[in-house]
């Protein structure tokens, strides 16, 4: 991602973004497809409540990719005068839906499970179902390389956190052939309801994850300190630039927002500020290509300044009631 940003332009950057990330886009929502009709089938013939779990959790994955894809053309429009920050969190909203949705379905999931208990359905044509099980690996498998390849090359939040949603599908797969094996090949029938509960459990876990994201997204959470600690390295690299205060620091949709307050030597000029200021951009933008930088220039030292006016300004009160007293 870094070498990219070095050769192509801001706007030829952003271009490449959008592009790769609408076809990891559309290439989610065509796998989740093609796993649907493949699972229909196969609980068809089965009659398997982990099959059907899977089945459900692709419907959710159509659902939530196209959602997503949703999201990511709407974010990815350029600010226009009613939103001068972007579109980006059309993404936080999209994901607030899927966590319902997926929550939901869950649930309806979990009662399955319990009424197989007491009915304890044989499952058969356990072949049928083992072979499109293994089929949704091999598919889910190669669509997670190929966003996992966009993610290196966007540093897209919403890629990364669908494929791992993906990821997870694959551990799900592998989950139900051992549970299709094991009722079948050794006459456990009540193992499929037990597989399909631990299954549903998973798919609210992975609710609470994408409510836990979509909001910090719409809250404006900032990034972890690891990252904050780095943009200060950043900036303070520059040896004209003497101190920083007050990053800030925001994610939305595909765009991370930076602003901070940047000290400087106060007998330069206004201009030499201005340079230093677009220097120190450039050197953020090499690791962080997707920001969108606010700088304010101050005089070395106006933080300590601003410390003692506000300090006086506390004290005044109380040194105005012991004059008066």
């Amino acid at each position: 991602m870094v070498d990219n940003a070095k050769k192509l332009s801001p706007q030829e950057h952003r271009q490449r973004t959008a592009q790769l990330m609408q076809r990891a886009g559309y290439a989610a929502v065509t796998a989740a497809l093609i796993l649907i009709a493949a699972k229909l089938s196969a609980w068809a013939y089965t009659g398997s409540v982990s099959v059907l779990t899977t089945l459900v959790d692709s419907l959710l994955d159509a659902a939530a990719s196209l959602l997503n894809l949703l999201a990511i053309r709407h974010a990815l429009t350029p600010a226009d005068n009613e939103h001068r920050f972007g579109h980006g969190k059309a993404e936080g909203l999209a994901a607030l839906a899927q966590a319902a949705f997926i929550a939901g379905s869950a649930i309806f999931l979990i009662l399955q499970a319990g009424e197989r208990f007491s009915s304890q359905h044989v499952v058969e044509n356990s072949s049928v179902g083992i072979g499109v099980m293994i089929f949704s690996i091999l598919t889910t498998f190669a669509l997670t390389r190929y966003q996992h390849y966009v993610v290196k090359e966007t540093g897209s939040v919403a890629i990364q956190a669908d494929a791992l949603h993906y990821v997870g599908d694959m551990v799900v797969n592998g989950v139900v052939i051992l549970a299709l094996v094991l009722g079948f090949y050794f006459d456990l029938p009540w193992i499929d309801p037990v597989f399909a509960l631990a299954i549903s459990l998973y798919i609210l876990t992975y609710a609470w994850g994408v409510l836990k994201k979509a909001l910090d997204m719409l809250m404006d959470r900032e990034l972890d300190d690891g990252e904050r600690a780095r943009i200060k390295s950043l900036i303070l690299a520059h040896e004209e630039v003497l101190g920083v205060h007050d990053i800030r620091t925001r994610i939305s949709g595909p765009d991370l927002f930076i602003q901070f307050h940047m000290e400087l030597d106060g007998a330069i000029s206004l201009a030499q500020s201005y340079d230093i200021a677009e220097e120190v951009d450039q050197e953020i933008c090499q690791i962080y290509p997707h920001a969108e930088i606010i700088v304010l220039q101050e005089p070395y030292g106006i933080e300590v300044h601003k410390k003692i006016l506000k300090k006086k300004k506390r004290a005044t009160p109380g040194e105005e009631t012991a004059n008066a007293g």
